[in-house]
């Protein structure tokens, strides 16, 4: 009898254990519920990612959404912070913002200065105007000028892509172009200035949505990328709380859902994890 006691109590013991543990990964570092809200990054210029609706000139998109259920469930309010994309990890570094969520690509280099809850999967992808017809496949692209935001990733990724897929066979190297943004690549693509732009796939379908018959889109994603949720390093508690919360997420279906809204559940990924991208 005194047997099966001990063992019903290790069992036991062993379950609060596990239990304690895992309600540990979802607590808030203290810092953050002493001052009683996240403080979240969000550059409004990447639709359907982040951006204002034109009607209501109101924070909306992917990041809004997900930010938006984390912090309900976390049971903490978020207050968003527009940020200039080229400011936010300083802003981590300085406190001035506790978390990113602004469609951040997770790149090795990033990460010796921010962590990344990954969240997303992407990637960059060609596109250029209807009227273009001489423009039809990928191979396409060599020797064009092509345009795309010098704050991303994607002017490395297109150079990369143009030596294996134009250079390497003899064909000329893609003319990259880098603009203040994705609206400025749009502009100059209108313009004549560039021949094609590369924007990550999952603002394509939107920006085809917003103006029918007026864009295509070439061949399929350049690379494979993750878009990370961005933390500061010395802040592992908070990551860890959100990594928690959006499987959470993920297993209910509220993060499929989210993502269904917007017409990109071919992003999502089975698991959010931490600094993925290799």
């Amino acid at each position: 009898m005194k047997t099966f006691a001990l063992t019903a109590t290790a069992v036991l013991s062993a379950l609060i254990s596990v239990s304690s543990w895992a309600a540990d990964t979802h607590v808030l570092p203290k810092s953050i519920t002493e001052k009683g809200y996240i403080s979240a990054g969000i550059a409004p210029n990447y639709p359907p990612m982040d951006f204002k609706d034109p009607a209501t000139n109101k924070l909306t998109g992917i990041d809004y959404d997900l930010g938006t259920e984390i912090s309900k469930r976390l049971g903490i309010e978020i207050r968003w912070q527009e940020t200039a994309f080229e400011q936010m990890v300083s802003g981590l570094a300085t406190n001035r913002i506790d978390i990113v969520m602004s469609g951040m690509t997770d790149t090795p280099e990033r990460q010796k200065t921010v962590d990344f809850v990954d969240y997303f999967s992407t990637g960059p992808q060609f596109y250029t105007l209807e009227s273009q017809k001489d423009l039809k496949d990928i191979d396409d692209m060599c020797g064009k000028k092509i345009g795309t935001s010098r704050r991303t990733t994607f002017p490395v990724e297109i150079a990369k892509w143009s030596d294996v897929n134009c250079v390497a066979k003899g064909k000329p190297a893609i003319v990259v172009i880098g603009t203040e943004g994705s609206a400025d690549a749009r502009a100059q693509l209108r313009q004549g200035r560039l021949d094609a732009a590369v924007q990550g796939s999952e603002t394509l379908p939107y920006i085809q949505g917003q103006e029918p018959g007026v864009f295509k889109v070439i061949g399929g994603t350049l690379a494979r990328q993750l878009t990370g949720l961005g933390v500061a390093k010395n802040n592992p508690e908070l990551s860890a709380a959100i990594i928690a919360t959006l499987n959470d997420m993920i297993k209910d279906g509220s993060y499929a859902k989210i993502l269904d809204k917007w017409q990109l559940k071919d992003g999502a990924v089975a698991e959010a994890t931490l600094n993925g991208a290799k």
